[in-house]
């Protein structure tokens, strides 16, 4: 199996190693941010719904009690029923500071996204370099030999340079999808603690009146 990769690998060229050296990060980027998520629970809307309906009827302490400063978007919500149950600080800083909070946190959960959406967008060119660049070597072999080409040998040199395009994809595909899910998961997240926020607000404002 040894002896299969250094093979695989002597045949695909430079470009393979680049491409396993990719896939390498990207693997570990996917494992970490799979963690984050995990560890941040950015759409627990359970909790958030308990705590809101206690907001709503006006019993702040229980409300306040049924989130967790690990979860992402209850951290916020906290921070936000806390300081308006204290009546301590002007609304408008208050809303500044959860701003300011929110755009931190998703940052957070942002970080290293980047990074797989341009793994994803290079690989398959990576891997059509590796295929034209294969070519190119099939066909400068052709011409050396002149006349006395052999289909086998151009055969092989075409699917050694196919090779690359295949590990690109391969790479890509997966990739994107991990992107796509996560960058999905944290913008609803994003909706979330946006609505959450402003339900918070909006009870208050009509307790305040009545």
């Amino acid at each position: 199996m040894f002896q299969s990769l250094i093979r695989f690998l002597a045949v695909g060229g430079p470009v393979v190693w680049l491409l396993l050296v990719i896939s390498v990060i990207a693997i570990a980027i996917v494992i970490y941010k799979m963690w984050q998520l995990v560890q941040a629970r950015p759409d627990d809307n359970v909790h958030l719904q308990q705590a809101m309906k206690a907001w709503v009827e006006h019993d702040h302490s229980t409300a306040i009690s049924k989130l967790s400063k690990q979860a992402f978007a209850h951290d916020i919500v906290k921070f936000t029923m806390e300081n308006l149950s204290e009546n301590q600080h002007d609304e408008a800083i208050i809303k500044e500071e959860i701003e300011r909070i929110s755009i931190t946190k998703l940052s957070e959960l942002r970080s290293l996204l980047p990074a797989l959406e341009v793994i994803g967008t290079l690989s398959p060119l990576l891997g059509l370099l590796g295929t034209v660049l294969g070519m190119i070597n099939a066909f400068q072999a052709m011409e050396v030999a002149g006349n006395q080409v052999d289909p086998s040998v151009l055969a092989g040199g075409i699917w050694q340079a196919l090779l690359t395009t295949a590990l690109g994809l391969a790479i890509a595909i997966p990739v994107l999808a991990a992107f796509n899910w996560m960058d999905r998961k944290i913008q609803r997240s994003a909706m979330l603690i946006n609505d959450t926020v402003t339900q918070i607000f909006t009870a208050y404002h009509l307790r305040k009146k009545t």
